[in-house]
């Protein structure tokens, strides 16, 4: 027996188009606004990281040469070198996210000043990456916090029974 479907809710569904009415567009625009404001903040704050590990690094460096030998312990060359690497690394995870907060602004404000569904396609594409890289990183740092709080634990147990 064959089964008959009725295509006309698809159908329907299919054609369905989203359509933003205008307070939806001044509250994208406003959102625009803010996003641009923050990915440059974001921008400058990836600056300040580079400078504090340049800064960093030459500052461990020096305190590192100016010590007896004896004496240097965790303030080496080396770690002033661990230091700017750290900073360096921050700075560079931290430049993804704001990247793409950058992109989502820029492409939502051309959308809406070319009155071009593509572009603001593009522009959610971008949002969307901001958040997924967000929602993963903080997974992460979780799972980091968590190892951390389970090795602070053990250490405790391990301290007690001595």
């Amino acid at each position: 027996m064959e089964e008959i479907v009725d295509t006309s809710e698809e159908s329907k569904v299919e054609e369905f188009e989203l359509q933003l009415n205008e307070s939806a567009k001044g509250f994208l625009k406003e959102a625009a606004k803010w996003a641009y404001f923050l990915s440059i903040l974001g921008y400058i704050g990836i600056g300040l990281i580079v400078l504090a590990a340049i800064f960093a690094g030459t500052l461990f460096g020096f305190i590192g040469n100016m010590m007896p030998l004896e004496q240097m312990g965790m303030f080496s060359s080396a770690f002033g070198i661990f230091i700017t690497v750290v900073y360096l690394l921050i700075a560079a995870l931290y430049f993804f996210p704001i990247y793409y907060l950058n992109r989502f602004a820029s492409n939502l404000r051309a959308a809406f000043r070319d009155n071009d569904s593509e572009t603001l396609a593009k522009s959610f594409e971008y949002l969307k990456s901001h958040y997924k890289f967000i929602g993963i990183l903080a997974v992460i740092m979780l799972c980091f916090y968590a190892l951390i709080f389970a090795g602070v634990i053990i250490a405790a147990i391990t301290v007690g029974l001595r």
